[in-house]
Order: structure tokens, then C-alpha cells, then sequence
């Protein structure tokens, strides 16, 4: 992958206000930085399967913001064992973090997804962030696989900060599925998932205590 020189790497540019708030957008507020955060919050990724899932970044400000993420604590890079010699970048504690943030920027852009545009790429995975609210509503632990037309993802609830990951999951406790426009609704508070079962427009599979939950079904004790 492509890696960015020592100078242009270090350079760092601070808004020098002595502000919790400033002190954080000196960190998380370039441009791409918080949306990696996103990308990593699904597990360790090489460089070019971020570059896949972050249309419109350069491979030379990718490489870069990745640089800084190291040098700022957010993020380290290692390499995988053999037979693998590809190299991956996780977060750190720090950098894990930053999901409160997240969750909070996706609250408040919610009501911007009236509809995708026509230049909009779409990931099934950027729903995860939006729709762990309604799900942690449900109150009980366990994994949740969401199928959407336009892929699977998957949210482990409980047992510390919420997670999500790309892809199906292994024996998930539900599974659910919807079409994007339902997705995000729910998401940014517009539907209940309960609602959303009601109407139709969300399937729940599973006999799990977080199945029925999610179906809205009372006495699932």
C-alpha cells in the first residue's frame, strides 16, 4: 500500500485552543478519519479493503490518515501470521472509543436520509451504527444478523460496547430483514422496530429471548 512520506506524515495541524472539544477535532476531525474509525469498528482491515469500502478517499489520503491515526493513538497496523503476509490496521482502545461519537454524529445526520442521491455509494454495514439503538432497546444480549438487498452485516449486543462486522454471522440469536429505506428509518428513530415487524416491513427469524424481543413479544422472561 501505498505509504505517505515522514514529512508530510508528521506534519500536524492543531486548531491550538485549550478545549476538550478542539483538543478532539485536533485528533478525530480531518476529513476520513472518523469514517475509517467506522470502518475499523467492524475488526482489523487491510488497506485495500478500506479503500473499497470508502469510495471517493485517494489511496495517498487514505495512506495518509491511516499514518496519522498511528501516530495519534488510534489505530496500529500489524501483520498477520503466515501463510498471510498482508498486513491489517485495527483500532486501539482509544480509537474504539470514538463509537459514542459515532453513534451521536449518526442521530443527528438521520433526518439528511430522506433518500439516497443519485452520486451515493451504499454499504449494508454503515447501517450498523444507526440501528444499534433500536436494538439495544430490545434489552437482551446476543448477535443479531440484518440482511438488506444490499448485503448482510451483523451486531453483537451485551457484554460490554456494542459491535458490528460485515458479513453474516455464525449462529446468530435473530435475524432480520428489511430494504435500506426501512433500515434507515428505524435508525434515525422515524419507525420502531416493533412497528416495523407489525407493518410488514421487517422480518424476524429466530426463537432466541432477543428474537421475540425484537418482534416485540411480551413475556419473553
Amino acid at each position: 500500500m501505498p505509504r505517505p512520506s515522514t514529512r508530510s506524515a508528521d506534519r500536524r495541524r492543531s486548531y491550538d485552543q485549550y478545549c476538550a472539544a478542539a483538543r478532539a477535532l485536533d485528533t478525530a476531525g480531518d476529513r476520513w478519519t472518523l469514517l475509517i474509525v467506522r470502518e475499523l469498528l467492524a475488526g482489523p482491515r487491510r488497506y485495500t479493503d478500506l479503500h473499497a469500502d470508502l469510495p471517493g478517499v485517494s489511496t495517498d489520503m487514505l495512506a495518509t490518515r491511516l499514518r496519522d491515526m498511528e501516530r495519534d493513538g488510534l489505530a496500529t497496523r500489524r501483520r498477520l501470521p503466515p501463510p498471510s503476509s498482508a498486513y491489517v490496521y485495527e483500532l486501539t482502545d482509544r480509537g474504539r472509543g470514538l463509537l459514542p461519537v459515532l453513534r451521536a454524529l449518526a442521530r443527528w445526520g438521520a433526518p439528511e436520509l430522506a433518500g439516497p442521491r443519485p452520486t451515493d455509494a451504499v454499504r449494508a454495514h454503515w447501517f450498523a451504527v444507526p440501528l444499534l439503538d433500536a436494538l439495544e432497546a430490545a434489552g437482551e444480549p446476543g448477535v443479531v444478523e440484518v440482511r438488506l438487498d444490499e448485503g448482510v452485516f451483523h451486531v453483537r449486543l451485551g457484554g460490554g460496547a456494542p459491535a458490528y462486522g460485515d458479513g453474516a454471522a455464525d449462529g446468530p440469536d435473530a435475524r432480520l430483514r428489511m430494504d435500506a429505506a426501512t433500515c434507515a428509518e428505524i435508525g434515525g428513530g422515524g419507525l420502531t422496530l416493533a412497528a416495523g415487524v407489525k407493518a410488514g416491513r421487517v422480518e424476524v427469524a429466530g426463537e432466541s429471548p432477543l428474537a421475540a424481543a425484537l418482534r416485540g413479544e411480551t413475556g419473553t422472561g
